[in-house]
């Protein structure tokens, strides 16, 4: 495949996924004061698995940790694992604010993003006991797309943080597992192969952070978590190439770990995210099989 059919193929795989209209959640809460510290609550539609309390999904959306991307965007798919069976949980997180030098939305903020992807994980259990009575909150699976899956990686890790971490946990987080959707996994490939225009360098901070603050940011470097995981990986994924998934689970595997790497033939980007498309049922599959 050139370059230039790859690239339209891409543009059409992300028009076809951003082309659902965002759907409305049927409740919203707050995990803290500012304007972005939003949970999204979708309440489960039909049943997909064996009965009782559903499962809950907490999803982290993507969008290379910049502000134009919302929690919005996700909508649909938040809806589609709704009609799944599964509770929905979808996250909002303050990304980056302004701009670069070149006029380009930055990439995250360092601390708030994480601060704030630890806060909702940590709220998580008591906000959906208040508002999805449907749900079970002992029965979390972590899922994000692109920068949303690294989120999810590192909201599974956090563990394993340096002790002077101020989102250092004591012990793994109670969930049932991880599926983390094309995620930027691996921060020194992502950095190598300049994902989403040198986004990973942007979040923590330029040159002197991406040294310095790796060890808390880069999931690549927390493991084993010891919590199930699986990578979900268009093989013709232009935007986080396919070494970025392998070169996570190879970091697992020396570590350990055994995390699984779902791969998709003739899938890029987007469709993992996309209602219409064959891979997010895939993806639903893979949740399924650790929530349930």
């Amino acid at each position: 495949m050139t370059d230039d059919v790859a690239a339209a193929r891409a543009a059409a795989e992300e028009e076809s996924a951003l082309s659902h209209p965002p759907v409305d959640p049927d409740a919203t809460a707050a995990y803290g004061d500012d304007p972005d510290q939003l949970i999204d609550f979708y309440a489960p539609r039909g049943t997909g698995g064996p009965g009782g309390p559903a499962p809950v999904v907490a999803v982290l959306h993507g969008g290379a940790w910049r502000a134009p991307c919302d929690r919005r965007h996700i909508s649909p798919f938040a809806a589609f694992l709704a009609r799944r069976g599964f509770a929905v949980a979808s996250v909002e997180y303050r990304r980056g604010a302004g701009e670069t030098g070149g006029g380009d939305p930055v990439a995250g903020r360092w601390p708030d993003t994480f601060d704030d992807v630890a806060a909702a994980l940590d709220a998580l259990p008591e906000l959906v006991r208040q508002h999805l009575p449907q749900a079970d909150p002992r029965r979390v699976v972590v899922t994000g797309h692109s920068a949303g899956g690294h989120l999810a990686l590192w909201g599974a890790a956090r563990h394993l943080l340096p002790a002077d971490a101020p989102w250092r946990t004591d012990r793994p987080a109670p969930l049932r597992g991880v599926v983390a959707l094309a995620p930027i996994a691996d921060f020194a490939v992502a950095d190598k192969l300049d994902v989403c225009g040198g986004a990973a360098r942007q979040l923590l901070g330029g040159d002197d952070g991406f040294v310095e603050r790796r060890p808390y940011a880069d999931p690549a470097l927390l493991l084993p978590t010891g919590i199930a995981t699986t990578l979900v990986q268009g093989r013709t994924d232009i935007d986080v190439p396919l070494p970025v998934a392998e070169a996570y689970a190879d970091a697992a595997a020396k570590a350990g770990e055994v995390v699984g790497l779902t791969l998709l033939e003739d899938v890029g980007h987007f469709p993992l995210i996309d209602p219409a498309a064959d891979a997010c049922a895939v993806v639903a599959e893979e949740i399924a099989q650790l929530a349930w």
